[in-house]
C-alpha cells in the first residue's frame, strides 16, 4: 500500500501529464488582478484588499487525569475586517458611506449595510474566483499622509466590518477538469486512505 506522500506524488505526476496532453494549465492566480463590487456597483480600482480571513474559535478543555491531549471544542466563526485601500481621487463614495454611518450612529438613524463581492481575475481579466461579504459597513476611514519630500500617491483606506464571507463552490468546474483528466489517462484511484 503506497504512503499518502507517494500517492500524492503519483497523482501530481498524472495531473501534470494530463494537463500537458489536454493543453490545460493550472497556474496560480496573481494577486494584483482583482476588483471590488459593493451592492452591484464597481467600487473603484483598489490597490490593496486585505482581511479575507475566517477563523473558527476553539475552546480548550483539560480533562482531569488525561495528560495525552487537550479537548478542543468548536466555537463561533470570527471574520476579520476587510481593508480596502486606493489612491485618493475626487470620487468620494467611500467617504460618503463612512459619513452616513457616522451620522446615523450619532442621530440614531439607521444606516445602510451593504453586500459586496471581491473578484480575483485571471490574465484575461475574467473573474475566476470570488468572495461574497454580507451586511458590511465602514467603521474606520484613514486619509492620506502628506510629505513635502515625497512624490508618492496619496492613499485612503476604509475598514469594513461584515457578517460573514462565502465563496461559491467551483466544484462543477473542478469536476469537469477531473473527468477530462481521468478520460485522457484512463486512470482510476482507489485505496484505503
Amino acid at each position: 500500500m503506497p504512503s499518502i506522500g507517494g500517492a500524492s506524488l503519483g497523482l501530481n505526476a498524472a495531473f501534470s501529464l494530463a494537463t500537458n496532453l489536454l493543453g490545460i494549465r493550472s497556474d496560480p492566480y496573481q494577486g494584483f488582478n482583482f476588483m471590488v463590487e459593493i451592492e452591484g456597483v464597481l467600487a473603484g480600482g483598489f490597490s490593496e484588499c486585505t482581511g479575507l480571513q475566517a477563523e473558527i474559535e476553539t475552546e480548550e478543555y483539560r480533562e482531569g487525569g488525561v495528560n495525552e491531549y487537550v479537548h478542543r471544542f468548536i466555537g463561533r466563526t470570527r471574520y476579520s475586517p476587510l481593508i480596502l485601500k486606493h489612491g485618493l481621487t475626487q470620487i468620494d463614495g467611500l467617504w460618503t458611506w463612512y459619513q452616513e454611518v457616522s451620522q446615523g450612529i450619532n442621530s440614531q438613524k439607521p444606516f445602510s449595510r451593504c453586500n459586496g463581492t471581491i473578484y480575483l481575475m485571471d490574465k484575461k481579466s475574467i473573474p475566476v474566483m470570488w468572495w461574497n461579504f454580507k451586511e458590511a459597513y465602514p467603521y474606520k476611514w484613514t486619509g492620506p499622509e502628506f510629505r513635502a519630500d515625497s512624490g508618492n500617491v496619496a492613499f485612503e483606506s476604509i475598514e469594513l466590518a461584515h457578517r460573514g464571507l462565502s465563496r461559491p463552490s467551483l466544484g462543477g468546474l473542478v469536476a469537469g477538469i477531473g473527468a477530462e483528466l481521468g478520460a485522457a489517462l484512463d486512470i482510476s484511484i482507489s485505496g484505503g486512505f
